[in-house]
């Protein structure tokens, strides 16, 4: 298994014959609008993309869609519903967003209702793990999306959390289920006001207990720190040892 983070959300998976696109971002730098109200108000994606991620992303057979409603298009924009339309790419997704996501004329293979349990998958296993996306009155307001757990053949086991704080449901996961893998949005991102809409330091450091930080193999080299708009992003790659 592969895994190069492109830029922002948007990674791609790579295992056995499949090149697995999720949560894709790809317009120009300050193509998009900021996501803050006050202060520094940079416009989105706040970098390129870099320029290995062209022949990476020719790869791709398939792609997975974690939210991508209420304005979330760090998760699936303009630029990317029409790379998706142009190349027919299936796309996986809840029910949720299936709809939302054929109305934008997009190649929509939507995961069966009962997806918290495991499903096939390109030969394997995949099942969701519900996300929230903040606390309070932000939290209340946010597209709350799934994470993923994917079982291949032969491969580690991979969970992609998703936007989401430390929950119960996360929680009873990682003891149950104990991913071989995992990439964790993190670093506490928050809006103008509320709290942190996706896992904070000390969520990180919880989250961490029964796993141990080590490099992923990646082609594309990151900036020290990728964050996916200004209000801070990072995302952290993690496995057993």
């Amino acid at each position: 298994m592969k895994i190069t983070q492109i830029r922002n959300a948007t990674i791609v998976v790579e295992v056995d014959a499949y090149r697995i696109l999720v949560d894709p971002m790809l317009a120009p730098k300050n193509a998009l609008p900021p996501l803050k109200l006050l202060g520094s108000r940079l416009r989105n994606p706040i970098v390129d993309l870099p320029i290995e991620a062209s022949p990476v992303l020719e790869t791709v057979t398939h792609c997975l869609i974690t939210h991508c409603q209420k304005g979330h298009f760090d998760h699936l924009d303009r630029a990317a519903k029409h790379w998706l339309r142009s190349k027919k790419i299936p796309v996986i997704c809840t029910p949720h967003d299936a709809d939302h996501l054929r109305q934008l004329g997009l190649n929509v293979c939507p995961l069966p209702d009962q997806h918290h349990e495991p499903q096939p998958f390109l030969g394997g296993l995949i099942r969701t793990i519900p996300c929230v996306h903040g606390r309070g009155l932000v939290g209340l307001l946010m597209e709350h999306g799934v994470g993923y757990f994917i079982q291949m053949p032969g491969a580690p086991s991979l969970y992609l959390s998703g936007d989401t704080i430390l929950t119960p449901d996360v929680r009873d996961f990682l003891t149950c289920h104990q991913p071989d893998f995992s990439v964790v949005p993190a670093g506490g991102a928050r809006f103008d006001f509320g709290q942190d809409i996706i896992m904070g330091i000390s969520e990180v450091v919880a989250f961490t207990l029964g796993a141990i930080a080590r490099s992923v193999d990646s082609i594309l080299p990151p900036p020290p720190v990728m964050r996916g708009s200004h209000i801070g992003y990072e995302y952290l790659m993690m496995g057993q040892p």
